[in-house]
C-alpha cells in the first residue's frame, strides 16, 4: 500500500504541468507580490490527469478526470469566468464516483450559474448509527477481526449498500456592492439503500475471515428495531427548494488567504414536489481567512457549520451531508475529508449537528516553473463535530411485526443491551493532523492529510486516516 501511495503521489505530480496548460497567447507576468513575478493565466486551461488519490474510508482511488478553466483576458485571474470539471473514479473499497459540473460567472449579466451531476455507487458504505457516541462502536470486534485468526472480519457489520444520484442548478445574484448575494437553487437526488452483498464482501477471503451469513449487520438491526422506519428503509427520491444568502469577501476563490465566506440555507422538500419522505432543513456556514504574514504566506483559516432540521425528524439518508450551494455540490459524511479529517466517515448523524474546522496554512516556498505558478505550503488543523439534536432512536416494534413473540423479546432484548452499551447523549468528536500541499495557479491544488481522534473516547471514532486528495477542505 505504501509504494502504490508514493507511485500515485508521483503520478499526480508529474503529470501537474499539463493541468495549466502552456503560457497561453497574451498570458503576462504580474509583480503583486513583492518582486516575485507571478504568471496571470488567459484564455483556455485544460487539465487532463490520472484521478489518483488515497482515503481511509474509501481505499485507493484510480480514475481520470478533467479541468477546463476559462481565464478570459486574465483580468478575473486567479479567478476563471468559466470552468468545467469531469471526472470518473473507482475506489479499492467498491466505491465509485462520477461527476460533471459546470460554473459560469458572465452567461446571465449579475448572476452566477452553477450545475452538477454526481453519482456515487457504495458497495461497503460506512454506518455506525446515529447520535454520535449513543451508538457503540466495536472497536474490539474491528480490530480483532483484523489480527486474530479466530475473529472473522467484523467490519462489515458496519457497512451497507448505497446508490445516490444527485442534480442540481444554482443561480447566485448580487445584492450588494458584489459582496453580499443572493442563492436560488433546485436539487434533485435519489437515494437506493439497503444491505450489503455478503458474497461481493466475502469474495476471495478465507473461510474464516468470511462475514457469516446469519449475523444481521447495525444497518439491518436498525431496520428491525424500526429505528429506520420501512417507508426509509430502501431510500426515496428527494425534491428540493433551497434558498439562500451569502457574504463574501475572499480575495480569490482556490486558495484564500483573507476575507469572510458564510452563507445560510434553507432546503425545501415537501410532498407536493416529489419527495417521498418529505423533510424541511436549514443550514449556516461561517468561514473567515486571517493572513498572519502577508502575501500568502501565512493564513489562519476557520470554518463553523450548523446543519438543522425544522421538526423533529428528516429521511435518515439525507443526515449525514452538509449543505453547499454554487460551485460545489453537497458532501457526505461527518467524517472524512471533506467534513472532518481523522474521523470515521458518517460517523456523526443527528437531526442537527455542528462542525468546526480550524487550521493555520503556512505557504513556505513560491516559485515559477515549467510556465506554472508554483508553491508548497505546510498545514496544522483541528476539526470537530457534534450531534445537537437527537435523531429517534427508540424502539419502534410490537408483537405483531415478528413471526412469534419469543422473536420479539429477543429483538426488545438485543435493542436494550446495544444502547446500554452507547453513551446517555453525544459530545465532541475532535481531531487533529497536519498536511503538506502543493499549488499551482492557485486553483489546481494536491493535498496530503493525516488527522486521529483525541479525548477519552477517540477509540470510538477510529484509528485516524490518511488523504490523498485536492483543494483545500474550504
Amino acid at each position: 500500500m505504501k509504494l502504490k501511495l508514493l507511485l500515485g503521489a508521483l503520478m499526480i505530480l508529474l503529470s501537474a504541468p499539463l493541468f495549466g496548460g502552456q503560457l497561453q497567447e497574451g498570458d503576462t507576468l504580474s509583480t503583486k507580490e513583492k518582486g516575485k513575478k507571478d504568471i496571470v493565466k488567459t484564455g483556455y486551461n485544460f487539465g487532463p490527469l490520472p484521478a489518483v488519490a488515497f482515503d481511509a474510508d474509501k481505499g485507493f482511488q484510480l480514475g481520470a478526470l478533467l479541468n477546463i478553466y476559462d481565464f478570459g483576458d486574465g483580468s478575473t485571474y486567479p479567478n476563471p469566468r468559466q470552468q468545467w470539471y469531469f471526472e470518473a473514479s473507482f475506489f479499492t473499497k467498491g466505491s465509485q464516483l462520477y461527476v460533471v459540473s459546470y460554473d459560469n460567472k458572465f452567461s446571465i449579466p449579475g448572476v452566477r450559474f452553477s450545475t452538477a451531476l454526481v453519482l456515487t455507487n457504495d458497495k461497503a458504505l460506512d454506518f455506525y448509527g446515529f447520535n454520535g457516541y449513543m451508538s457503540y462502536y466495536d472497536y474490539q470486534s474491528v480490530y480483532d477481526g483484523k489480527h486474530s485468526d479466530d475473529m472473522y472480519i467484523y467490519t462489515p457489520y458496519y457497512r451497507t449498500d448505497r446508490l445516490a444520484a444527485l442534480f442540481k442548478f444554482d443561480f447566485t445574484g448580487n445584492i450588494w456592492n458584489n459582496d453580499f448575494f443572493w442563492e436560488a437553487g433546485y436539487h434533485l437526488s435519489y437515494f437506493e439503500q439497503g444491505a450489503i452483498n455478503l458474497s461481493k464482501i466475502n469474495k476471495n477471503k478465507d473461510e474464516n475471515k468470511m462475514f457469516p451469513e446469519g449475523v444481521p449487520t447495525l444497518y439491518e438491526k436498525y431496520r428491525s428495531w424500526g429505528i429506520i422506519p420501512d417507508s426509509q428503509s430502501e431510500g426515496g427520491l428527494n425534491s428540493v427548494l433551497r434558498l439562500g444568502l451569502l457574504y463574501d469577501t475572499r480575495d480569490k476563490e482556490g486558495a484564500p488567504s483573507k476575507g469572510i465566506w458564510a452563507e445560510a440555507h434553507v432546503s425545501l422538500a415537501p410532498k407536493w414536489l416529489g419527495t417521498t419522505n418529505p423533510y424541511y432543513r436549514y443550514s449556516a456556514t461561517f468561514r473567515h481567512y486571517v493572513p498572519i504574514v502577508k502575501n500568502d504566506i501565512l493564513t489562519f483559516a476557520y470554518r463553523i457549520n450548523y446543519e438543522g432540521t425544522f421538526g423533529k425528524s428528516a429521511p435518515y439518508y439525507v443526515l449525514p451531508y452538509m449543505t453547499n450551494m454554487g460551485q460545489t455540490y453537497d458532501r457526505d459524511g461527518m467524517g472524512g475529508f471533506r467534513t472532518v479529517r481523522g474521523l470515521m466517515r458518517n460517523r456523526v448523524q443527528g437531526l442537527d449537528m455542528v462542525t468546526y474546522n480550524v487550521e493555520f496554512r503556512w505557504r513556505f516556498v513560491k516559485f515559477t516553473l515549467w510556465k506554472q505558478n508554483i508553491a508548497f505550503g505546510l498545514n496544522v488543523f483541528s476539526d470537530g463535530s457534534m450531534v445537537t439534536k437527537n435523531y429517534d432512536m427508540s424502539f419502534k416494534r410490537d408483537v405483531s411485526d415478528f413471526a412469534s413473540e419469543q422473536q420479539y423479546w429477543q429483538a426488545l432484548a438485543q435493542y436494550n443491551e446495544y444502547m446500554a452499551l452507547g453513551q446517555s447523549s453525544d459530545r465532541p468528536h475532535i481531531t487533529v493532523g497536519a498536511g503538506l500541499r502543493f499549488i499551482m495557479n492557485q486553483n489546481f491544488i494536491v493535498c496530503f492529510e493525516y488527522g486521529t481522534p483525541v479525548g477519552k473516547l477517540r477509540k470510538q471514532d477510529g484509528n485516524g486516516a490518511f488523504y490523498i486528495n485536492t483543494g483545500f477542505l474550504f
